[in-house]
């Protein structure tokens, strides 16, 4: 058995499931936003608040790692994690921007399903890091984000089409494009946090 003679901030993990929390509230505000879609202005500036809550996190796991002699785990996935969160913010901040900035009058239900699966897929990330600590177990949280990115490209890949196939004002159909394409990435993003705590468990394991 290998001892160790300098022990592991495990502080670390408290506050990735912090910033996680705070992720997963914004998607929240989001899909929220979206489904009941008054006062939009202040809901995404609600959101924007998120944002600089998230960037107070990951400034504070910054200082602490500069501080930090033996960390949890390696350095660069630390920042890796951290950074792919903080991805997933900023791309739930910018599409709730979009909605105000594109002035869309309503969203339609394929927009909010995507929110939807953006919030499903931060409750996944937001589990598997509360339980990261054992670097076991974790296997159920970043399968089941891989299905819902699936499931978030078929839906964007099948309303994209029916744009193209809808005679609307060729405006509308670059703003709803461009909307998708953003909730589209925004999953993406997601699965990319996912492939990080995978990576992290299997040098681990």
């Amino acid at each position: 058995m290998r001892l160790r003679l300098i022990p592991r901030d495990v502080r670390f993990f408290d506050l990735f499931v912090d910033d996680a929390a705070n992720v997963l509230g914004a998607a929240r505000l989001l899909e929220a936003m979206l489904r009941k879609y008054d006062l939009i202005e202040k809901r995404a500036g609600e959101i924007r608040d998120a944002e600089h809550r998230g960037d107070e996190i990951s400034h504070d796991i910054g200082h602490r790692l500069e501080s930090t002699f033996v960390t949890p785990f390696d350095r660069e996935d630390i920042h890796a994690l951290i950074s792919g969160l903080d991805d997933v913010l900023d791309y739930v901040e910018e599409v709730a921007d979009m909605f105000v900035l594109y002035r869309i009058a309503e969203p339609s239900p394929v927009a909010i399903e995507m929110a939807s699966i953006v919030v499903q897929q931060c409750v996944q990330i937001h589990e598997a890091l509360g339980h990261l600590q054992g670097f076991r177990g974790l296997e159920k949280y970043w399968i089941e984000v891989h299905r819902l990115e699936n499931e978030g490209d078929r839906l964007a890949r099948a309303a994209i089409a029916d744009l193209f196939g809808s005679g609307w004002d060729p405006i509308e159909i670059i703003r709803w494009k461009d909307v998708y394409a953003l909730l589209e990435t925004t999953i993406d993003k997601c699965e990319d946090v996912a492939n990080i705590v995978e990576r992290i468990v299997v040098k681990h394991a």
